[in-house]
């Protein structure tokens, strides 16, 4: 019975911050996209050969604007 007066409050306790972790947790957004994890499992695997041509392709447009930016400034 002597345990009981221990384990009481230590639940009490326990429980509060549980409650407190809880409500940070809501706060900070870590329960904001609950179904991206579930459905990132059916999309395919980008393969590094692919991750280049996309970095090529979209460096490509911006090397474009920076070429065409002094000319334009010049008028």
């Amino acid at each position: 019975m002597d345990v009981i007066y221990g384990l009481i409050p230590m639940m009490l306790f326990f429980g509060f911050l549980v409650v407190v972790i809880f409500i940070w947790m809501a706060k900070t957004g870590h329960f904001d996209d609950l179904d991206g994890a579930a459905n990132r499992i059916f999309m395919d695997d980008e393969y590094p050969e692919d991750l280049r041509k996309e970095k090529e392709v979209q460096k490509k447009p911006q090397e474009e604007v920076q070429e065409k930016e002094p000319n334009s400034s010049s008028r």
